[in-house]
């Protein structure tokens, strides 16, 4: 009688994890043996249980399953399917993944696709994995890596399913950002703002904001989750930008020299977005004195960004929309009102971005 294969189990999420538990389970020839909620706790359960393959998810905290992917390939072979929403067949991250020597890639459920269902595709495909020459998978990825066909950089994931608004504004923002904010549904991808205020006024305005709108609104602190339904203003006199901890993305408040005379500066949150964020995210300049975030808007839109800026009309000051129009940073151009349905538009994905002239 064949041996059961030795499965564990690598996903964040607690709910993935005792559901795909349970499912497999029931499966013929097939045996779980434990599930890690991060890439760094299955390295240590790889080396206890010796699997004889794994699951993993893309988006985690720490390091993203591709990137442990790729390090598994390269010093510890061992089979593994990947089991992601973003895996859908034939897209970007599909394929990177199978570059870097997964043997499967397969999505999580979605509204025609059942976790049974998952179970099920999941076992077969971990049956079949007994015959699978691991070491010549591994080889192929090495190559691969060599040609350096795969173009996810490690700042910026290529797809994920967060995606971020970043919003930029000074003179007149206060009630510009009151607007927008009031007008989102709690469904809104994360926001990360910076309004030119000083030290001891940016909290109590982001208490005015969490009471007038469904979203969590909150002053920034070093290492706060950017999640859905939640905005993070950057403190007073210090610098916000976005960063990521393995797939997820957080905040790192800092105080740094003043950049286009500004601390907080938009220039700052812009550009660090258009490093860790790229084409999942979008950017947005308010009414504003003077240029800062100019520059950054024009880096998210070369970096894929979808970008918006406020029209004159609208504006109590058309001086930061204005330099980052004449810049080139601004995909679109529309009034205060319209913003709030330019995000909802993004996160469904019928806004796309627009490449700027050279």
């Amino acid at each position: 009688m064949d041996q059961d294969v030795g499965v564990l189990i690598i996903d964040d999420s607690a709910i993935v994890r005792k559901a795909l538990t349970s499912r497999l389970a029931k499966q013929p020839g097939v045996k779980v043996l434990g599930a890690a909620p991060d890439p760094y706790v299955g390295r240590d359960m790889i080396a206890q249980l010796k699997p004889d393959i794994i699951t993993l998810d893309i988006e985690m905290p720490r390091m993203d399953g591709l990137t442990f992917l790729r390090k598994l390939m390269k010093y510890h072979p061992i089979p593994t399917i990947i089991v992601s929403s973003l895996t859908q067949k034939g897209c970007a991250t599909a394929l990177a993944c199978l570059e870097a020597g997964a043997i499967e890639v397969l999505a999580k459920p979605g509204e025609a696709y059942s976790i049974g269902d998952l179970a099920n595709e999941l076992a077969r495909t971990i049956r079949g994995a007994k015959n699978v020459d691991i070491t010549k998978r591994a080889a192929m990825a090495a190559m691969a890596a060599a040609k350096e066909t795969t173009k996810l950089s490690l700042g910026a994931m290529h797809e994920t399913t967060n995606k971020i608004v970043a919003i930029g504004s000074s003179t007149g923002g206060t009630d510009a950002l009151t607007r927008v904010l009031s007008r989102l549904p709690k469904s809104s991808p994360g926001i990360v703002m910076t309004q030119h205020m000083p030290a001891g006024f940016t909290s109590s305005f982001a208490g005015r904001l969490n009471e007038s709108s469904d979203l969590e609104v909150i002053e920034g602190r070093d290492g706060d989750s950017v999640t859905p339904g939640r905005a993070i203003l950057a403190p007073g006199d210090k610098h916000l930008r976005l960063v990521r901890d393995g797939a997820r993305y957080c905040v790192q408040v800092s105080e740094g020299p003043r950049v286009c005379r500004h601390r907080p500066s938009v220039e700052v949150l812009f550009e660090s977005v258009a490093e860790t964020a790229a084409k999942n995210s979008m950017g947005i300049i308010l009414t504003g004195m003077g240029d800062d975030g100019a520059t950054g808007l024009r880096m998210l839109r070369d970096a894929g960004s979808v970008t918006v800026a406020q029209d004159e009309a609208s504006c109590v000051v058309f001086g930061m929309p204005k330099e980052a129009i004449e810049r080139g940073g601004a995909c679109f151009v529309t009034s205060l009102d319209n913003i709030a349905d330019q995000i909802v538009k993004f996160a469904s994905g019928k806004l796309k971005a627009t490449k700027a002239a050279a």
